[in-house]
């Protein structure tokens, strides 16, 4: 290989290696972007606010929780979270992410959780449990497209 090759070949090099970080950065920034997206749901749901759901679910969202007999769409799932806020609330959660793939405009996440549900007559029930989100990436920012998971009882 000649001079000029080798300077092409190593300017290349140079180049391409750069360019890395920033692609690593990116991904980064997505998977936060990501995680921040799932406690906000988590946040919202917690603190009764009954609009979550159309900010943060697709028009053609199918989510499907354990304790569901088959996956729910958008409307059922703010339908059943009407129904819930009126059997209690959640008066904490903690989220333990354990992987984020974020791959062009689809994210997954995967990750265990400890929530506590006050029923409407004061008893406790504290839910150990996963979920593995999809969600993709919109004008709006990421929005859920599917979950599945639940308590792990």
């Amino acid at each position: 290989m000649n001079l000029i090759g080798k300077l092409i070949l190593t300017s290349t090099g140079v180049l391409l290696l750069g360019v890395s970080p920033a692609f690593a950065q990116s991904d980064a920034d997505d998977e936060a972007d990501v995680w921040a997206t799932i406690e906000a749901q988590w946040d919202a749901e917690a603190k009764g606010d009954k609009k979550w759901a159309n900010r943060l679910l697709t028009d053609d969202f199918s989510g499907w929780g354990k304790n569901s007999p088959a996956p729910r769409s958008k409307t059922s799932i703010i339908m059943w979270d009407r129904f819930y806020a009126g059997q209690g609330k959640t008066i904490a959660h903690e989220l333990y992410p354990l992987d984020i793939r974020v791959h062009g405009d689809v994210a997954i996440a995967h990750y265990l959780y400890t929530s506590a549900f006050q029923n409407k007559d004061d008893t406790v029930e504290v839910d150990n449990g996963r979920f593995t989100d999809v969600l993709v990436r919109t004008e709006d920012g990421w929005k859920f497209i599917a979950w599945h998971g639940g308590d792990d009882d």
